[in-house]
């Protein structure tokens, strides 16, 4: 039977429970099962290769000594067991400083729930779990499309949607910064983990040629995720990209760490990441920041953060919304700094849609490299694809649509997409970013005094036409 149907399968049986209400829930409920199923696959292998392994699951809790049985706990027992046994061991795991795959479960699980009122039905969806053998290789790399496919389901999840970034924004991003082996790449909101899934493909496909360079990128990989959902979403994520022990995945906040605390040991050389925009921070945590920075707009203290913990040199890839763009007051100093301590080379403006059905909120692609102030911005305004007028979850955004960006970026010229604006103009204009198309037909700007004479010579124009019209009507009521 093939993946596809046995997830299928799954998510049919949830919806026979009383408990589960919603998509939310739903993968919640499947993700942390499917943690469990892959751990133990990968606690068989490190077994078979290692004398002195020892799981950090304790042996009555590993999944294949209580749910590979098919014929094995059911019913009220198998809740009993998941409920007040299973669930609340592994939040409450002892972690030692030696173990880090125990801080893994354990994070995990800190806010895990079991939402399945029927034994029954849990039981039938372990036993389709198992039609999964995640020690082939076949089934692990058909998985990944699979875990594709359970990530933007979040999409229609209400606001679960905001943690998953479409693959076309990801990869590009991710394939103009171009990670190199043995940087840190680092992303402050992670979500489910799309970033770092498109640079360890990256960093494999371009550098890894050895069993020393698969450690490099092991122990380079690196981020932060604030919710429990997008967190367990994500630690999968990598554990099905390879990451045999993803605890550089941490659960936590970013922002609430006074940025003053974050010190040489915490730069970065490569920041990938779409952090949270349109929401507000809770009480407090603006004062981690310098006073001129100061605001609760999540996307702003984002850029703050990113800014510092980019090492000389460092280059960073995000998605920011137009607000940020043309924002003053806080956002105006925000972008004065941008200007000075970093290179801005490059925003690519993307059309409405991108996110849909999340936000219809526009949104940018900003890139630039710590240490240079910024001499010219250049912008470039992505179009949609022939015939299209929007995206949606059947037509989402395609990677083939950034090809004509990859060809212009390494050899930049003015084009119909393409403009260059100096930093000085950018100053002199209030740190206004949101630069619109001059190339663009009918976009062109005018003097102001010559559009309103124009205006009022078609008013005027107007205005005598209704006239001789009247005369003519009155004429012909006489």
């Amino acid at each position: 039977m093939s993946i596809n149907t046995s997830i299928k399968g799954i998510q049919d049986i949830m919806r026979k429970d009383a408990g589960i209400s919603g998509d939310a829930q739903r993968i919640e409920q499947l993700v942390w099962m499917l943690f469990l199923k892959i751990f133990d696959a990968r606690d068989q292998e490190r077994e078979l290769l290692e004398d002195d392994y020892e799981s950090p699951i304790p042996e009555e809790l590993r999944w294949q000594n209580w749910a590979a049985d098919a014929e094995g706990i059911t019913g009220d027992a198998l809740l009993q067991f998941t409920d007040n046994k299973l669930i609340p061991t592994l939040r409450e795991l002892r972690v030692s400083n030696r173990d880090k795959l125990s801080l893994v479960v354990r994070s995990v699980f800190e806010d895990a729930h079991n939402f399945m009122k029927s034994g029954t039905l849990l039981r039938q969806v372990v036993n389709k779990l198992n039609e999964i053998d995640f020690n082939k290789s076949e089934d692990r790399h058909l998985f990944g499309d699979i875990y594709e496919k359970i990530l933007k389901d979040l999409q229609g999840a209400g606001n679960a949607g905001e943690f998953y970034t479409p693959r076309a924004v990801t990869q590009f991003i991710v394939d103009m910064v171009d990670p190199k082996l043995g940087e840190k790449v680092f992303d402050p909101a992670c979500g489910t983990g799309g970033f770092l899934a498109c640079a360890i493909e990256h960093l494999r496909s371009k550098y890894v040629r050895s069993a020393k360079d698969e450690d490099t990128l092991q122990s380079s990989i690196h981020a932060v995720e604030k919710k429990p959902l997008p967190h367990l979403l994500a630690v999968t994520n990598m554990m099905l990209h390879g990451i045999e022990v993803p605890s550089n995945i941490r659960h936590d906040n970013t922002l609430a760490r006074p940025l003053r605390d974050y010190g040489p040991k915490d730069r970065v050389e490569v920041i990938v990441t779409n952090p949270p925009f349109g929401g507000m921070e809770e009480d407090g945590i603006e004062t981690n920041f310098p006073t001129n920075f100061r605001t609760r707009e999540t996307a702003d203290l984002f850029l703050v953060l990113i800014m510092h913990m980019l090492k000389p040199g460092g280059r960073a890839g995000l998605v920011l919304p137009d607000g940020t763009l043309f924002g003053e007051g806080v956002k105006t100093r925000i972008k004065e700094k941008l200007l000075e301590d970093c290179n801005l080379h490059t925003i690519v403006r993307l059309p409405n849609g991108v996110f849909n059905p999340y936000t219809g909120i526009k949104t940018n692609l900003l890139f630039f490299t710590k240490g240079q102030p910024t001499k010219d911005v250049w912008f470039y305004e992505h179009p949609y694809p022939d015939g299209a007028k929007s995206y949606n979850k059947t037509k989402p955004m395609r990677i083939e649509e950034f090809e004509p960006e990859k060809a212009w970026w390494g050899k930049r010229t003015e084009t119909d997409f393409a403009w260059k604006v100096t930093a000085q103009a950018i100053k002199d204009n209030g740190y206004n970013l949101d630069v619109k198309n001059p190339n663009a037909e009918g976009t062109s700007h005018r003097d102001p005094a010559d559009l309103l004479a124009e205006y009022l010579e078609v008013a005027g124009g107007v205005e005598r036409v209704r006239l001789q019209l009247r005369a003519e009507l009155e004429k012909a009521l006489r």
